[in-house]
């Protein structure tokens, strides 16, 4: 085998991965962990079941990757003061737009799973929990960390799954600027500008 070859071999690896993964997170939002299909994921990506088995192993570890690349992908985005800022830009797009963070409305709407349960908290929590623990100075940054990210998840569940009023219709910015303020008392190294730079 050449290395021209070897190489669009591992292009379309790579490609494929990430079609894979990119519709997972599609349906995972869409339809939630326990009615998203991998015959529809693998569908949607353009491949056979057994070509995303191959990648992937089942549906567990579809979704775990899903929510993990989502997860790192935020949180090099930028500095680990705006974290938290940037988390709260996608949660608080209006519900249906493109850039809807679906990860979210698929954790939200799978959390009964406990397999599901299992792999949020590690990939989501412990992740954005160690990062934003540091921006603390306290014996306790680690326990302000935790309660930051559920109030966003309690966000994220209240405006985009519940749709509840009047935090469904606020403006993102009013909404983001009370969380960032509250964020800076317990965690002094929050940037609170909003939306993120």
């Amino acid at each position: 085998m050449s290395d021209n070859e070897t190489a669009s071999r591992k292009r379309d690896s790579v490609a494929t991965s990430a079609a894979i993964l990119a519709a997972a997170q599609e349906l995972f939002a869409e339809r939630g962990y326990e009615r998203a299909t991998v015959r529809d994921i693998a569908a949607r990506a353009g491949v056979n079941q057994a070509l995303l088995f191959r990648y992937f192993g089942n549906k567990d570890e579809l979704f775990r990757a899903a929510i993990a690349a989502h997860g790192r992908r935020r949180l090099e985005e930028g500095p680990v003061e705006g974290l938290l800022s940037r988390l709260l830009a996608g949660i608080l797009e209006p519900t249906g737009s493109v850039g809807q963070e679906q990860w979210l409305q698929a954790a939200l709407r799978s959390t009964g799973h406990d397999d599901v349960a299992s792999a949020i908290r590690r990939e989501l929590g412990d992740e954005y929990v160690r990062a934003l623990s540091s921006l603390g100075d306290g014996p306790d940054s680690e326990l302000c960390a935790d309660l930051l990210l559920a109030w966003v998840l309690g966000i994220g569940l209240m405006r985009s799954v519940h749709r509840r009023e009047p935090l469904a219709g606020a403006d993102p910015a009013t909404v983001a600027h009370h969380v960032l303020r509250a964020a800076r008392a317990i965690l002094p190294r929050t940037d609170v500008n909003f939306p993120p730079s």
